[in-house]
């Protein structure tokens, strides 16, 4: 990658709104909410939902509506288009749900603004028809901002997100390849037993903390209809305290880990876990638990991102597959952890041999331990890692 080119990324800060600010970001929610909800009624009647029509309709809301005249124009605006991109993608990806209505009580706050609606002055964010806000600078921007947005998570937190261009740092060269294997003892098993991951475990040693948070806000919430105590409130904002924290953790964990595969090897072959498979099984709390779907999504995102080439290759008979002649067994069981070749003789770590068995799947070009089978012996690992 040249270093003169530029990328656009986003950066995040925390903010701290003061009481005007919080009530005036929460007012402009709910109008923005409302004309949301206004667009999905429209959609569900047949009516005409486009950018356009809705844009122009909102003219007219705002010169008979008060109330919704008050909020911000440009966070009104920004909604309906990302509704109607919201609606243009659910027609394009095959299985993506249309456009539903907001609740009040289950969906985040977030509130977009183009470069009309923010600026930025004396360290703090200026929006529009909003008090200042400062904002925790953990950082400097790269460039001036073209846009943000503000948003709340789960712990009642404010955020901030601009988008900016940032030149590319030029990645360190390597030449190495390494395979990627997903498991449950062992969150990655790699050909290189010094990239491995281990079962590191964050929300286990949280369990027994959040199990009784959680039994905290069951004995405090009120029958549906009635509204929740502060008690209950609390305990909730608890339990959500707890998830955050291993949340972070796995977060931060899948970075370190997938910067030093990145840094050290060329070509990146990962098994293309699908997690979701595992959710109704006995091993779904423990795959929960080593986050694999967020450590894959970043390994991915940072070696893109660097230029390297990544192949993901498709999970089925990878376990019952030698690395070397490519002869296939019989189904191993879960207890059995040794994979021994009947053709070769191999006898290896069952989890090592499907990573390298995937990493010689995507030294030929293939996607699938069938594909290479039927173009022949594969390339040796030795032979991927020299070339």
């Amino acid at each position: 990658m040249l270093s003169n080119m530029e990328e656009t990324v986003r950066y995040n800060y925390r903010l701290r709104p003061g009481s005007r600010a919080r009530q005036a970001l929460i007012a402009d929610w709910h109008r923005t909410r409302f004309l949301w909800n206004d667009a999905v009624a429209k959609m569900r009647n047949g009516e005409d939902v486009s950018f356009k029509t809705l844009s122009a309709s909102l003219t007219a809301k705002r010169a008979e509506l008060d109330w919704l005249k008050a909020g911000a124009q440009v966070t009104q605006q920004q909604e309906l288009r990302t509704f109607a991109q919201a609606l243009t993608h659910s027609f394009k990806v095959k299985g993506r749900r249309r456009p539903r209505f907001k609740s009040v009580n289950k969906a985040r706050l977030s509130l977009a603004y183009t470069t009309n609606g923010f600026s930025l002055e004396d360290g703090r964010l200026r929006l529009a028809k909003t008090p200042p806000i400062p904002v925790v600078w953990s950082r400097e921007l790269p460039s001036k901002p073209s846009s943000a947005r503000v948003y709340q998570d789960s712990l009642g937190q404010w955020y901030v997100s601009f988008v900016v261009q940032r030149a590319t740092q030029p990645a360190p060269p390597a030449t190495g390849a390494i395979g990627i294997d997903w498991g449950v003892s062992e969150t990655a098993t790699t050909t290189d037993a010094d990239y491995d991951l281990a079962h590191i475990g964050h929300r286990q040693r949280e369990a027994r903390t959040l199990a009784n948070a959680q039994r905290k806000m069951a004995r405090r919430r009120r029958p549906r209809g009635q509204a929740q105590s502060n008690g209950y409130k609390q305990a909730r904002l608890e339990t959500a305290r707890i998830a955050k924290a291993a949340q972070r953790r796995n977060v931060h964990t899948a970075r370190m880990w997938s910067r030093r595969i990145v840094d050290d090897h060329q070509l990146i072959a990962i098994e293309d876990f699908k997690p979701k498979f595992l959710s109704k099984s006995t091993m779904a709390r423990k795959t929960a638990d080593a986050a694999v779907g967020t450590i894959k999504s970043t390994l991915i995102e940072y070696a893109e991102r660097a230029g390297r080439k990544v192949v993901l290759v498709k999970p089925a008979y990878t376990t019952m597959t030698c690395n070397q002649c490519f002869a296939r067994t019989k189904r191993l069981g879960l207890d059995v952890r040794k994979f021994n070749c009947l053709s070769c003789g191999l006898s290896e770590d069952r989890d090592r041999n499907a990573a390298k068995t995937i990493l010689a799947v995507a030294g030929q070009g293939h996607t699938s331990v069938d594909g290479v089978r039927r173009s022949g012996p594969p390339l040796g690992v030795a032979a991927l890692a020299a070339t």
